[in-house]
């Protein structure tokens, strides 16, 4: 079916499904399964209650394919305001990828005001007009672009996206494993050209100052570098009600398979 979960959970182990197929190779999963799975496993074992997960950094150094996915988590650090835990996942009793989570306990603001970036001045994805039938998005996710098609002339890009789907089988999105399954967007977002995408991201790092509200995750590209043939590209992330942090990825040149 068309909204079918990226992944069943059986037993200790993670199954793909067709949805989970990613852009590079037909035989392979899209980094934002692996991105968000990671995000479910941190969130699931560890957080909750006044656990703030601030940043999530996932390094992806395997192109997986549709074998069973089992995934170990390591505490580094349980104190009493910050918590940090790596979370590696396996496949085939090979490494495909790891993260690492930083929770930190919430309290109050400082008091005082502090310079901050304004928020940008967009319309609501609600009055924006869903991409046309062939365009990027337009069965992958919700997907509404603000400064017009994502194909195209270079230029700062900014879109609304919501997930369609649930990552596991019978567990609904939390608002972060809706951010970490979005993160993996940043890349295609800062890094494609006018000749297309020609980089793969190896890594994603959040850092998030509060959760998302609501189904959509807006992002505003603000960097993209690429010198011998390695790229990076960051942008700010934010919900409905404002500005909730950043995504940042690092990617290799790369051709489609």
């Amino acid at each position: 079916m068309e909204n079918d979960a990226f992944l069943k959970r059986d037993g200790e182990s993670y199954i793909p499904g067709p949805a989970s197929r990613g852009p590079w190779s037909p035989d392979s999963l899209h980094g934002r399964v692996i991105i968000a799975l990671l995000g479910f496993e941190l969130e699931r074992l560890h957080g909750g209650g006044e656990w703030m997960p601030v940043r999530l950094t996932v390094d992806m150094y395997r192109l997986p394919d549709f074998s069973p996915i089992t995934a170990v988590t390591r505490v580094v650090r349980g104190g009493k305001r910050i918590k940090v835990v790596d979370c590696e996942l396996m496949s085939g009793g090979v490494s495909l990828a790891r993260g690492t989570c930083q929770f930190l306990l919430r309290s109050e603001n400082a008091p005082g005001t502090t310079w901050s970036p304004p928020d940008w001045d967009v319309p609501k994805p609600e009055a924006l007009p869903a991409p046309g039938p062939g365009q990027f998005g337009a069965r992958m996710w919700k997907m509404r672009n603000i400064t017009g098609p994502f194909d195209g002339a270079p230029k700062q890009r900014r879109a609304w996206m919501s997930e369609i789907r649930e990552l596991v089988d019978g567990y609904p999105l939390t608002p972060f494993v809706r951010i970490a399954s979005a993160a993996d967007f940043a890349s295609p977002l800062a890094n494609r050209s006018d000749a297309g995408l020609g980089y793969i991201n190896t890594d994603v790092t959040i850092y998030l100052h509060r959760l998302p509200r609501g189904e959509w995750i807006g992002f505003e590209t603000t960097n993209h570098r690429a010198s011998d043939g390695v790229a990076i590209g960051e942008c700010f992330l934010y919900d409905v009600d404002g500005a909730i942090g950043t995504a940042s990825v690092a990617a290799l040149r790369q051709s489609r398979g």
